[in-house]
């Protein structure tokens, strides 16, 4: 973002959270919702979500542990964050227990395959058969690994990432709403991410919060297979045409229909 009258830039940041609610053939349609804010202060998040209610799944950020305060937001850990670690690790040095702890978390994905689209108690059930068991086994070795390696080297970095979040990893057994990882988020991010170093600055605090609206609104329209630029163009022409205030939620990306009839 723009500095002005210090001749520089400094780092702005957004914030996004992501709805998706597929995996399990829930009723809500696939949303995005990004804010802007100067700084990554932990009040940020406890801002966007004081009127949150129910289970936030998370990366590793440690601000997100004082929405727990009030009691009525669960967090839940991301085991791609978990794997990062250990595949990082495994492909700069080779290490063995960092394969093994991949080929450990990797069954946990191929039992996820097979319960997508299902509905959550149906999804419950089949963790509790097959994930459970896999889970009960992983920590005990994770711990013993731990107790065998330099206690400073970045494989127990790693090994305590998991075993600090474990309660959170294993959230997902018992609530089939959960997804194994947070990458509906990382995935909405990603275009931020892959295109900072070359989009033009925000020129103001302003300027990143319209940023983050935009965001919003393109990728909602992609979470909900709709075309960003057609949906935009439409929305605008009829907003224009005096679509009335009151029907807006008709323009929504998981409502809307163009005027020829598809999307």
């Amino acid at each position: 973002m723009l500095d002005p009258g210090r001749g520089r830039t400094k780092t702005g940041r957004l914030w996004v959270y992501a709805r998706d609610d597929r995996p399990w053939s829930g009723p809500e349609p696939p949303a995005a919702v990004y804010f802007y804010s100067p700084d990554r202060k932990a009040e940020r998040p406890a801002d966007h979500l004081q009127g949150f209610r129910g289970v936030l799944q998370v990366d590793g950020y440690a601000g997100f542990e004082r929405l727990t305060a009030r009691g009525d937001i669960v967090l839940a850990a991301c085991w791609a964050h978990v794997r990062r670690k250990f595949y990082d690790l495994h492909e700069a040095t080779g290490s063995p227990i960092a394969a093994e702890a991949l080929r450990r978390i990797a069954e946990l994905y191929a039992v996820e395959r097979t319960i997508l689209g299902r509905a959550d108690d149906a999804r419950r059930q089949v963790r509790n058969t097959s994930t459970r068991p896999l889970l009960v086994m992983m920590k005990p070795w994770l711990e013993t690994e731990l107790g065998r390696v330099p206690p400073a080297g970045p494989l127990a970095e790693a090994i305590r990432y998991a075993l600090g979040r474990w309660p959170a990893l294993c959230r997902f057994l018992d609530d089939g709403r959960i997804e194994l990882d947070n990458n509906p988020v990382e995935r909405a991010i990603r275009p931020i991410a892959l295109g900072r170093k070359n989009h033009l600055f925000a020129g103001s605090d302003g300027g990143g919060a319209r940023w983050a609206t935009v965001c919003s609104l393109i990728a909602t329209a992609k979470l909900n297979n709709v075309e960003p630029y057609a949906w935009l163009k439409d929305v605008l022409q009829r907003m224009t045409e005096g679509h009335p205030v009151s029907r807006l939620d008709e323009l929504l990306p998981w409502n809307w229909q163009p005027k020829s009839g598809k999307v």
